[in-house]
Protein backbone atom coordinates (compact mmCIF):
# COMPACT_ATOMS: atom_id res chain seq x y z
CA UNK A 1 0.00 0.00 0.00
CA UNK A 2 1.29 3.45 -0.90
CA UNK A 3 1.42 6.38 1.52
CA UNK A 4 -1.76 7.93 2.87
CA UNK A 5 -1.74 11.69 3.39
CA UNK A 6 -4.46 14.12 4.34
CA UNK A 7 -5.48 17.73 4.02
CA UNK A 8 -7.61 18.69 7.02
CA UNK A 9 -8.80 22.30 6.78
CA UNK A 10 -11.19 24.10 9.08
CA UNK A 11 -13.72 25.91 6.83
CA UNK A 12 -13.82 29.24 8.66
CA UNK A 13 -13.01 31.28 5.54
CA UNK A 14 -12.08 30.97 1.89
CA UNK A 15 -9.11 28.75 1.03
CA UNK A 16 -5.89 30.67 1.74
CA UNK A 17 -3.08 30.19 -0.78
CA UNK A 18 -0.89 28.98 2.09
CA UNK A 19 -3.36 26.20 2.88
CA UNK A 20 -3.75 25.48 -0.84
CA UNK A 21 0.02 24.98 -1.00
CA UNK A 22 -0.14 22.54 1.92
CA UNK A 23 -2.90 20.65 0.11
CA UNK A 24 -0.79 20.69 -3.05
CA UNK A 25 2.29 19.23 -1.32
CA UNK A 26 0.16 16.41 0.10
CA UNK A 27 -1.60 15.80 -3.22
CA UNK A 28 1.68 15.78 -5.18
CA UNK A 29 3.27 13.40 -2.65
CA UNK A 30 0.33 10.99 -2.96
CA UNK A 31 0.27 11.12 -6.75
CA UNK A 32 4.07 10.84 -7.04
CA UNK A 33 4.26 7.84 -4.70
CA UNK A 34 1.12 6.01 -5.80
CA UNK A 35 -0.64 6.78 -2.51
CA UNK A 36 -3.96 8.22 -1.44
CA UNK A 37 -4.98 11.80 -0.68
CA UNK A 38 -7.69 12.17 1.98
CA UNK A 39 -9.77 15.29 2.59
CA UNK A 40 -10.99 15.66 6.17
CA UNK A 41 -13.05 18.61 7.38
CA UNK A 42 -12.15 19.77 10.89
CA UNK A 43 -15.39 21.47 11.86
CA UNK A 44 -15.71 21.10 15.62
CA UNK A 45 -15.68 24.91 16.00
CA UNK A 46 -19.34 25.15 15.03
CA UNK A 47 -19.54 28.86 15.83
CA UNK A 48 -17.05 29.73 13.09
CA UNK A 49 -17.31 27.06 10.39
CA UNK A 50 -19.94 27.29 7.66
CA UNK A 51 -21.13 25.05 4.85
CA UNK A 52 -20.60 27.98 2.48
CA UNK A 53 -16.87 28.00 3.17
CA UNK A 54 -16.72 24.21 3.02
CA UNK A 55 -18.34 24.23 -0.41
CA UNK A 56 -16.03 27.04 -1.57
CA UNK A 57 -12.99 25.12 -0.31
CA UNK A 58 -13.90 21.99 -2.25
CA UNK A 59 -14.66 24.03 -5.39
CA UNK A 60 -11.21 25.64 -5.16
CA UNK A 61 -9.48 22.27 -4.75
CA UNK A 62 -11.31 20.89 -7.79
CA UNK A 63 -10.55 24.07 -9.76
CA UNK A 64 -6.86 23.47 -9.01
CA UNK A 65 -7.27 19.85 -10.19
CA UNK A 66 -6.57 18.47 -6.72
CA UNK A 67 -8.96 15.53 -6.51
CA UNK A 68 -9.23 13.52 -3.30
CA UNK A 69 -9.51 9.75 -2.99
CA UNK A 70 -11.51 9.73 0.25
CA UNK A 71 -13.52 12.43 1.98
CA UNK A 72 -16.71 14.48 1.64
CA UNK A 73 -18.78 13.65 -1.47
CA UNK A 74 -16.45 10.68 -2.08
CA UNK A 75 -16.81 8.50 1.00
CA UNK A 76 -14.29 5.81 1.90
CA UNK A 77 -13.55 3.12 4.42
CA UNK A 78 -12.29 5.42 7.20
CA UNK A 79 -15.16 7.88 7.51
CA UNK A 80 -16.97 9.88 8.55
CA UNK A 81 -14.78 12.66 7.16
CA UNK A 82 -16.35 15.55 9.08
CA UNK A 83 -14.84 15.83 12.54
CA UNK A 84 -18.13 16.92 14.09
CA UNK A 85 -19.55 13.51 13.13
CA UNK A 86 -16.70 11.77 14.95
CA UNK A 87 -17.24 13.28 18.42
CA UNK A 88 -18.45 9.95 19.82
CA UNK A 89 -15.21 8.26 18.72
CA UNK A 90 -12.97 10.36 20.97
CA UNK A 91 -14.64 9.47 24.28
CA UNK A 92 -13.24 5.94 24.59
CA UNK A 93 -9.72 7.19 23.97
CA UNK A 94 -10.21 9.94 26.53
CA UNK A 95 -11.35 7.39 29.12
CA UNK A 96 -8.27 5.26 28.39
CA UNK A 97 -5.95 8.16 29.13
CA UNK A 98 -7.81 8.99 32.35
CA UNK A 99 -7.81 5.35 33.45
CA UNK A 100 -4.09 5.05 32.69
CA UNK A 101 -3.41 8.12 34.81
CA UNK A 102 -2.22 10.12 31.80
CA UNK A 103 -5.00 12.73 31.96
CA UNK A 104 -6.89 14.61 34.67
CA UNK A 105 -9.73 17.14 35.06
CA UNK A 106 -8.80 20.82 35.21
CA UNK A 107 -11.25 23.23 36.87
CA UNK A 108 -9.35 26.45 36.22
CA UNK A 109 -11.41 29.30 34.81
CA UNK A 110 -10.29 31.43 31.86
CA UNK A 111 -9.61 34.29 34.25
CA UNK A 112 -7.39 32.14 36.47
CA UNK A 113 -5.45 30.82 33.50
CA UNK A 114 -4.92 34.32 32.14
CA UNK A 115 -3.68 35.53 35.54
CA UNK A 116 -1.26 32.59 35.70
CA UNK A 117 -0.04 33.34 32.19
CA UNK A 118 0.48 37.04 32.96
CA UNK A 119 2.38 36.20 36.11
CA UNK A 120 4.74 33.84 34.29
CA UNK A 121 5.44 36.40 31.58
CA UNK A 122 6.16 39.03 34.24
CA UNK A 123 8.79 36.65 35.66
CA UNK A 124 10.16 36.11 32.15
CA UNK A 125 9.10 32.50 32.17
CA UNK A 126 7.37 30.62 29.32
CA UNK A 127 3.56 30.94 29.58
CA UNK A 128 2.50 27.36 30.21
CA UNK A 129 0.08 25.63 32.53
CA UNK A 130 1.88 24.87 35.80
CA UNK A 131 -0.25 21.88 36.81
CA UNK A 132 -2.44 23.54 39.44
CA UNK A 133 -5.16 20.85 39.16
CA UNK A 134 -2.87 17.91 38.53
CA UNK A 135 -2.95 16.49 42.06
CA UNK A 136 -6.39 17.51 43.33
CA UNK A 137 -7.97 15.10 45.78
CA UNK A 138 -11.41 13.63 45.12
CA UNK A 139 -12.78 15.88 47.87
CA UNK A 140 -11.33 19.00 46.23
CA UNK A 141 -12.77 17.95 42.85
CA UNK A 142 -16.24 17.46 44.31
CA UNK A 143 -16.08 20.86 46.01
CA UNK A 144 -15.22 22.57 42.71
CA UNK A 145 -17.98 20.70 40.90
CA UNK A 146 -20.51 21.80 43.56
CA UNK A 147 -19.47 25.36 42.74
CA UNK A 148 -20.70 24.67 39.20
CA UNK A 149 -17.32 24.35 37.56
CA UNK A 150 -17.22 22.06 34.52
CA UNK A 151 -13.73 20.67 34.04
CA UNK A 152 -11.65 20.42 30.91
CA UNK A 153 -9.31 17.44 30.68
CA UNK A 154 -5.54 17.88 30.51
CA UNK A 155 -2.79 15.48 29.46
CA UNK A 156 0.07 14.93 31.90
CA UNK A 157 3.35 15.87 30.26
CA UNK A 158 6.43 14.24 31.74
CA UNK A 159 9.80 15.90 31.85
CA UNK A 160 12.26 14.90 29.19
CA UNK A 161 13.06 15.39 25.51
CA UNK A 162 10.66 14.74 22.65
CA UNK A 163 12.71 13.86 19.58
CA UNK A 164 11.62 13.18 16.02
CA UNK A 165 13.08 13.33 12.54
CA UNK A 166 11.40 15.76 10.20
CA UNK A 167 11.53 14.77 6.51
CA UNK A 168 12.26 18.38 5.54
CA UNK A 169 14.02 19.84 8.59
CA UNK A 170 15.93 16.87 9.93
CA UNK A 171 16.38 16.17 13.66
CA UNK A 172 13.96 18.09 15.90
CA UNK A 173 13.85 18.27 19.69
CA UNK A 174 11.38 19.73 22.21
CA UNK A 175 11.43 19.64 26.00
CA UNK A 176 8.30 18.30 27.71
CA UNK A 177 8.73 20.67 30.64
CA UNK A 178 8.42 23.66 28.31
CA UNK A 179 5.09 22.43 26.94
CA UNK A 180 3.18 22.08 30.16
CA UNK A 181 0.06 19.94 30.63
CA UNK A 182 -2.19 20.67 27.66
CA UNK A 183 -5.96 20.40 27.23
CA UNK A 184 -7.24 17.42 25.26
CA UNK A 185 -10.97 17.84 25.96
CA UNK A 186 -12.65 21.19 26.53
CA UNK A 187 -15.22 21.70 29.25
CA UNK A 188 -17.99 21.76 26.63
CA UNK A 189 -17.16 18.22 25.53
CA UNK A 190 -15.43 19.22 22.30
CA UNK A 191 -12.01 17.62 21.76
CA UNK A 192 -8.99 19.88 21.43
CA UNK A 193 -7.29 20.03 18.04
CA UNK A 194 -4.24 17.94 18.91
CA UNK A 195 -6.25 15.16 20.57
CA UNK A 196 -8.75 14.80 17.72
CA UNK A 197 -6.04 14.96 15.05
CA UNK A 198 -4.04 12.12 16.58
CA UNK A 199 -7.06 9.83 16.79
CA UNK A 200 -8.33 10.75 13.34
CA UNK A 201 -4.92 10.31 11.70
CA UNK A 202 -4.48 6.93 13.42
CA UNK A 203 -7.91 5.62 12.45
CA UNK A 204 -7.56 6.94 8.91
CA UNK A 205 -4.19 5.16 8.62
CA UNK A 206 -2.28 8.33 7.75
CA UNK A 207 1.37 7.49 7.08
CA UNK A 208 2.76 10.98 6.42
CA UNK A 209 1.70 14.34 7.84
CA UNK A 210 2.84 17.18 5.56
CA UNK A 211 2.03 20.68 6.85
CA UNK A 212 3.41 24.14 7.62
CA UNK A 213 6.24 24.83 10.03
CA UNK A 214 3.83 26.62 12.38
CA UNK A 215 2.69 23.11 13.43
CA UNK A 216 6.13 22.03 14.69
CA UNK A 217 5.24 22.45 18.38
CA UNK A 218 1.95 20.62 17.76
CA UNK A 219 3.97 17.67 16.51
CA UNK A 220 5.72 17.36 19.88
CA UNK A 221 2.35 17.37 21.64
CA UNK A 222 0.89 14.84 19.22
CA UNK A 223 3.83 12.47 19.59
CA UNK A 224 3.17 12.34 23.34
CA UNK A 225 -0.43 11.35 22.62
CA UNK A 226 0.57 8.75 20.03
CA UNK A 227 2.83 7.09 22.60
CA UNK A 228 0.32 7.30 25.45
CA UNK A 229 -2.40 5.72 23.30
CA UNK A 230 -0.10 3.01 21.97
CA UNK A 231 -0.33 4.21 18.35
CA UNK A 232 2.40 4.13 15.74
CA UNK A 233 3.09 7.72 14.70
CA UNK A 234 3.22 8.84 11.08
CA UNK A 235 6.26 10.52 9.58
CA UNK A 236 6.22 14.31 9.70
CA UNK A 237 7.33 16.95 7.18
CA UNK A 238 6.99 20.66 7.91
CA UNK A 239 7.37 22.96 4.93
CA UNK A 240 8.11 26.68 5.10
CA UNK A 241 5.34 29.26 5.31
CA UNK A 242 4.37 31.71 2.57
CA UNK A 243 5.48 35.24 3.46
CA UNK A 244 4.71 38.70 2.17
CA UNK A 245 7.44 40.91 0.75
CA UNK A 246 8.05 42.29 4.25
CA UNK A 247 8.86 38.70 5.31
CA UNK A 248 5.86 38.46 7.64
CA UNK A 249 3.24 35.74 7.30
CA UNK A 250 1.11 36.37 4.21
CA UNK A 251 -2.15 38.09 5.17
CA UNK A 252 -4.80 40.38 3.70
CA UNK A 253 -2.64 43.44 4.28
CA UNK A 254 -0.36 42.10 1.53
CA UNK A 255 -3.21 41.94 -1.03
CA UNK A 256 -5.05 38.94 -2.40
CA UNK A 257 -4.52 35.83 -0.29
CA UNK A 258 -7.35 33.43 -1.14
CA UNK A 259 -7.71 31.10 -4.11
CA UNK A 260 -11.17 32.59 -4.69
CA UNK A 261 -9.70 36.09 -5.12
CA UNK A 262 -7.22 34.87 -7.72
CA UNK A 263 -9.98 32.98 -9.55
CA UNK A 264 -12.09 36.14 -9.67
CA UNK A 265 -9.12 38.17 -10.93
CA UNK A 266 -8.78 35.81 -13.87
CA UNK A 267 -5.80 33.67 -13.00
CA UNK A 268 -5.71 30.23 -14.61
CA UNK A 269 -5.73 27.20 -12.29
CA UNK A 270 -2.68 25.63 -13.93
CA UNK A 271 -0.72 28.87 -13.50
CA UNK A 272 -1.59 29.21 -9.81
CA UNK A 273 -0.86 25.54 -9.16
CA UNK A 274 2.47 25.87 -11.01
CA UNK A 275 3.39 28.92 -8.94
CA UNK A 276 2.45 27.30 -5.62
CA UNK A 277 4.60 24.29 -6.56
CA UNK A 278 7.57 26.64 -7.11
CA UNK A 279 7.14 28.50 -3.81
CA UNK A 280 9.63 27.23 -1.27
CA UNK A 281 10.52 24.33 -3.53
CA UNK A 282 12.26 23.76 -6.83
CA UNK A 283 11.74 21.90 -10.07
CA UNK A 284 14.48 20.14 -12.01
CA UNK A 285 17.16 22.20 -13.80
CA UNK A 286 15.68 25.48 -12.60
CA UNK A 287 12.56 24.90 -14.65
CA UNK A 288 9.76 27.37 -13.90
CA UNK A 289 6.95 26.31 -16.21
CA UNK A 290 5.70 22.74 -16.09
CA UNK A 291 2.50 20.79 -16.65
CA UNK A 292 0.71 19.19 -13.71
CA UNK A 293 2.03 15.79 -14.74
CA UNK A 294 5.60 17.12 -14.93
CA UNK A 295 5.23 18.74 -11.50
CA UNK A 296 4.04 15.41 -10.06
CA UNK A 297 6.99 13.57 -11.58
CA UNK A 298 9.51 16.14 -10.30
CA UNK A 299 8.05 16.57 -6.80
CA UNK A 300 10.16 15.58 -3.80
CA UNK A 301 10.08 16.64 -0.16
CA UNK A 302 13.87 16.82 -0.38
CA UNK A 303 13.49 19.87 -2.62
CA UNK A 304 11.22 21.73 -0.20
CA UNK A 305 13.01 24.73 1.28
CA UNK A 306 13.29 25.37 5.01
CA UNK A 307 13.10 29.16 4.88
CA UNK A 308 10.00 31.25 4.22
CA UNK A 309 8.81 31.56 0.62
CA UNK A 310 8.06 35.12 -0.56
CA UNK A 311 4.76 35.40 -2.42
CA UNK A 312 5.31 37.65 -5.43
CA UNK A 313 2.10 38.42 -7.29
CA UNK A 314 4.12 40.01 -10.11
CA UNK A 315 5.84 36.67 -10.70
CA UNK A 316 2.48 34.90 -10.59
CA UNK A 317 1.11 37.43 -13.11
CA UNK A 318 4.04 36.79 -15.44
CA UNK A 319 3.45 33.06 -15.20
CA UNK A 320 -0.28 33.52 -15.80
CA UNK A 321 0.37 35.56 -18.93
CA UNK A 322 2.55 32.72 -20.26
CA UNK A 323 -0.23 30.21 -19.62
CA UNK A 324 -2.77 32.46 -21.37
CA UNK A 325 -0.50 32.79 -24.42
CA UNK A 326 -0.06 29.03 -24.55
CA UNK A 327 -3.76 28.25 -24.17
CA UNK A 328 -5.72 27.22 -27.25
CA UNK A 329 -7.94 29.96 -28.69
CA UNK A 330 -10.99 27.73 -28.37
CA UNK A 331 -10.42 26.95 -24.69
CA UNK A 332 -9.36 30.50 -23.86
CA UNK A 333 -12.50 31.88 -25.50
CA UNK A 334 -14.66 29.72 -23.22
CA UNK A 335 -12.68 30.82 -20.17
CA UNK A 336 -13.11 34.50 -21.14
CA UNK A 337 -16.88 34.51 -21.61
CA UNK A 338 -17.70 35.06 -17.88
CA UNK A 339 -15.16 37.89 -17.75
CA UNK A 340 -16.59 39.50 -20.89
CA UNK A 341 -20.02 39.47 -19.24
CA UNK A 342 -18.54 40.79 -15.99
CA UNK A 343 -17.01 43.69 -17.95
CA UNK A 344 -20.54 44.69 -19.01
CA UNK A 345 -20.61 43.30 -22.56
CA UNK A 346 -23.36 41.26 -24.14
CA UNK A 347 -21.59 38.16 -25.43
CA UNK A 348 -24.38 37.69 -27.97
CA UNK A 349 -23.08 40.80 -29.80
CA UNK A 350 -20.13 38.71 -30.93
CA UNK A 351 -20.72 35.68 -33.11
CA UNK A 352 -18.46 32.75 -32.23
CA UNK A 353 -16.12 33.27 -35.18
CA UNK A 354 -15.64 36.98 -34.38
CA UNK A 355 -15.05 36.28 -30.71
CA UNK A 356 -12.38 33.71 -31.54
CA UNK A 357 -10.66 36.22 -33.84
CA UNK A 358 -10.69 38.85 -31.09
CA UNK A 359 -9.27 36.39 -28.55
CA UNK A 360 -6.55 35.40 -31.01
CA UNK A 361 -5.72 39.10 -31.48
CA UNK A 362 -5.55 40.07 -27.79
CA UNK A 363 -4.32 36.91 -26.01
CA UNK A 364 -0.68 38.05 -26.05
CA UNK A 365 -1.71 41.23 -24.24
CA UNK A 366 -3.67 39.57 -21.44
CA UNK A 367 -2.06 39.11 -18.03
CA UNK A 368 -5.28 37.89 -16.42
CA UNK A 369 -8.63 36.92 -17.93
CA UNK A 370 -10.23 40.03 -16.47
CA UNK A 371 -7.99 42.16 -18.73
CA UNK A 372 -10.25 41.26 -21.68
CA UNK A 373 -12.54 44.14 -20.70
CA UNK A 374 -9.75 46.59 -21.54
CA UNK A 375 -9.58 45.56 -25.20
CA UNK A 376 -13.09 44.83 -26.46
CA UNK A 377 -13.84 48.50 -27.29
CA UNK A 378 -11.18 48.35 -29.97
CA UNK A 379 -13.32 46.00 -32.04
CA UNK A 380 -16.73 47.69 -31.60
CA UNK A 381 -17.36 50.83 -33.68
CA UNK A 382 -20.12 52.00 -31.33
CA UNK A 383 -17.67 51.84 -28.40
CA UNK A 384 -14.72 53.37 -30.25
CA UNK A 385 -13.10 56.16 -28.24
CA UNK A 386 -9.82 58.03 -28.67
CA UNK A 387 -7.82 58.43 -25.46
CA UNK A 388 -6.13 61.68 -24.50
CA UNK A 389 -2.71 60.10 -25.13
CA UNK A 390 -3.81 59.10 -28.63
CA UNK A 391 -5.15 62.61 -29.35
CA UNK A 392 -1.82 64.13 -28.31
CA UNK A 393 0.02 61.71 -30.58
CA UNK A 394 -2.29 62.49 -33.53
CA UNK A 395 -1.50 66.17 -33.11
CA UNK A 396 2.21 65.44 -33.44
CA UNK A 397 4.45 66.40 -36.34
CA UNK A 398 4.29 63.25 -38.46
CA UNK A 399 0.75 62.04 -37.69
CA UNK A 400 -1.24 64.22 -40.16
CA UNK A 401 0.79 62.98 -43.13
CA UNK A 402 0.38 59.35 -42.04
CA UNK A 403 -3.38 59.69 -41.58
CA UNK A 404 -3.84 61.38 -44.97
CA UNK A 405 -1.72 58.73 -46.69
CA UNK A 406 -3.69 55.96 -44.98
CA UNK A 407 -6.99 57.52 -46.04
CA UNK A 408 -5.80 57.89 -49.64
CA UNK A 409 -4.54 54.31 -49.73
CA UNK A 410 -7.90 53.00 -48.52
CA UNK A 411 -9.60 54.76 -51.42
CA UNK A 412 -7.24 53.23 -53.94
CA UNK A 413 -8.74 50.46 -56.09
CA UNK A 414 -5.71 48.11 -55.93
CA UNK A 415 -5.74 47.74 -52.12
CA UNK A 416 -7.10 44.21 -51.56
CA UNK A 417 -9.25 43.11 -48.62
CA UNK A 418 -7.23 39.88 -48.29
CA UNK A 419 -3.93 41.72 -47.76
CA UNK A 420 -5.42 44.92 -46.37
CA UNK A 421 -2.83 45.62 -43.68
CA UNK A 422 0.25 44.80 -45.74
CA UNK A 423 -0.94 46.76 -48.77
CA UNK A 424 -1.95 49.80 -46.70
CA UNK A 425 1.25 50.00 -44.69
CA UNK A 426 3.36 49.55 -47.84
CA UNK A 427 1.51 52.40 -49.57
CA UNK A 428 1.74 54.71 -46.52
CA UNK A 429 5.44 53.97 -46.09
CA UNK A 430 6.13 54.76 -49.74
CA UNK A 431 4.17 58.00 -49.62
CA UNK A 432 5.50 59.35 -46.31
CA UNK A 433 8.98 57.84 -46.20
CA UNK A 434 8.37 57.07 -42.52
CA UNK A 435 8.99 53.84 -40.66
CA UNK A 436 9.02 52.32 -37.17
CA UNK A 437 7.29 54.37 -34.46
CA UNK A 438 6.81 57.46 -36.65
CA UNK A 439 4.71 55.33 -38.99
CA UNK A 440 2.96 52.81 -36.76
CA UNK A 441 2.09 54.90 -33.71
CA UNK A 442 -0.16 57.36 -35.62
CA UNK A 443 -1.83 54.40 -37.35
CA UNK A 444 -2.48 52.71 -34.02
CA UNK A 445 -3.77 55.89 -32.39
CA UNK A 446 -6.17 56.58 -35.27
CA UNK A 447 -7.52 53.05 -35.71
CA UNK A 448 -7.63 51.80 -32.09
CA UNK A 449 -7.80 55.05 -30.12
CA UNK A 450 -4.89 53.74 -28.03
CA UNK A 451 -1.12 54.16 -27.97
CA UNK A 452 -0.54 50.48 -27.20
CA UNK A 453 -2.35 47.23 -27.67
CA UNK A 454 -2.67 44.11 -29.82
CA UNK A 455 -0.87 43.56 -33.10
CA UNK A 456 -2.17 45.97 -35.77
CA UNK A 457 -2.22 43.31 -38.48
CA UNK A 458 -4.78 41.29 -36.50
CA UNK A 459 -6.85 44.35 -35.68
CA UNK A 460 -7.04 45.41 -39.36
CA UNK A 461 -8.08 41.90 -40.34
CA UNK A 462 -10.98 41.91 -37.87
CA UNK A 463 -12.16 45.49 -38.48
CA UNK A 464 -12.10 45.54 -42.26
CA UNK A 465 -12.12 48.47 -44.67
CA UNK A 466 -15.46 49.99 -43.61
CA UNK A 467 -14.60 50.32 -39.90
CA UNK A 468 -11.16 51.69 -40.69
CA UNK A 469 -12.73 54.42 -42.85
CA UNK A 470 -15.10 55.37 -40.03
CA UNK A 471 -12.31 55.54 -37.50
CA UNK A 472 -9.99 57.55 -39.71
CA UNK A 473 -12.65 60.19 -40.15
CA UNK A 474 -13.34 60.25 -36.41
CA UNK A 475 -9.63 60.48 -35.57
CA UNK A 476 -9.01 63.24 -38.10
CA UNK A 477 -11.88 65.33 -36.72
CA UNK A 478 -10.73 64.80 -33.13
CA UNK A 479 -7.15 65.82 -33.94
CA UNK A 480 -8.07 68.59 -36.39
CA UNK A 481 -6.53 66.86 -39.41
CA UNK A 482 -7.89 67.54 -42.90
CA UNK A 483 -7.59 64.07 -44.50
CA UNK A 484 -8.31 65.51 -47.96
CA UNK A 485 -4.89 67.15 -47.78
CA UNK A 486 -6.00 70.70 -46.86
CA UNK A 487 -4.86 71.98 -43.43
Amino acid sequence: MGPRVRFAPSPTGHLHVGNARTALFNWLFARRCGGQFILRIEDTDQERVTKIYEKSLMEDLRWLSMDWDEGPEKGGGCGPYHQIERIHIYESYLNKLITDGRAYPCYCSEEELEAERTGLLAMRMPPRYTGKCRNLSDQEKKKLEREGRKPAVRFKVDKGAIDFNDLIRGAMKFEGEALGDFIIMRSNGVPAYNFAVVIDDHLMKITHVIRGEDHLSNTAIQLLLYRALGFYSPEFAHHSLILGKDRTKLSKRHGSVSVKEFREKGFLPDALLNYLALLGSSLEDGKEIASIQEIIEMFSLNKAGKSGAIFDENKLSWLNAVYIRNDSVEKLTERLIPFIKKAGYDVEVFDHSLLRQIVEAVKDNLVTLSDIGNYLDIFLDEKFHISDEAVDLLKGKTAPGVIRALYDALNHHDISDEKLYDDLIKRVREKTGLKARDLFMPVRAAITGRVSGPELRKIFSILGRKSIFVRLKHASQTAGIDITGRI
